[in-house]
């Protein structure tokens, strides 16, 4: 059974021309599926209608064995499904590291104690402890990239989305994401545009053309390097 499966969806902006048109996808366990396309293809579209953020015009979105259809619906996709949003500037909030990589944990329960035991686990898991007590937005673009993916973590997800993880990222931290998303059990759809990025990582690639998602075609140069 697929962990995550959109069937035949549609979607389009106020005002504007459709994004998806008739899009099918599906993420088994285990699977780190990347999807590619030009810019402005819907692929940030795609992951914010996964976890609800975005309501398809038609088409079935089908999370964890259970189709979903109000926010209501999306609310244990949220928990399940850790995004990590493509500006980290969109997701760190909070003063200092600790207490954005706690925020999660704390709002599912967590007691402060229990949410500061999660936070050491996390960041020393990623070794990020040298940030932990840092002021957030003095952080580096790659320092925040890497926090954002704490923040998530610490959360235990099922499945992670990730939207242009390699943004803002030299090619040290780069390297360093790589290391530890192949680290990582969860299923993963990874929106990207660097090629180099999902060889390493992808296990199988789509790609959003038209508002429909196929397998690139391995004869044309131009879909693999998108």
């Amino acid at each position: 059974m697929a962990l995550i499966e959109l069937s035949g969806v549609h979607f389009a902006y106020p005002h504007h021309a459709p994004v998806l048109h008739g899009a099918d996808m599906a993420l088994a366990a285990g699977e780190r599926l990347c999807i590619t396309g030009h810019n402005g293809a819907g692929k940030s579209t795609l992951l914010r209608i996964v976890v609800g953020l975005l309501s398809p015009s038609a088409g079935r979105v089908t999370c964890f064995g259970e189709e979903r259809h109000a926010d209501a619906d999306f609310h244990d996709v949220r928990r399940r499904a850790g995004f990590v949003f493509q500006d980290p500037d969109d997701q760190l909030f909070c003063p200092t590291v600790a207490e954005d990589v706690a925020f999660g944990p704390l709002n599912l329960g967590a007691s402060r104690g229990e949410a500061m035991e999660i936070v050491d686990r996390t960041l020393e898991r990623l070794d990020l402890m040298h940030l932990r007590d840092r002021i957030t937005h003095k952080l580096s673009g790659g320092e925040k990239r890497l926090v954002t993916l704490a923040t998530v973590l610490a959360m235990d997800p099922e499945v992670l989305l990730l939207d242009e993880p390699t943004n803002a990222l030299d090619e040290k931290n780069e390297a360093r994401l790589v290391e530890i998303l192949l680290s990582l059990p969860q299923a993963m759809i990874i929106v990207s545009h660097n090629p180099h990025f999902r060889n390493r990582l992808g296990t199988r690639t789509l790609r959003l053309q038209d508002g429909l998602l196929a397998a690139p075609d391995p004869n044309c140069r131009h879909a693999l390097n998108a």
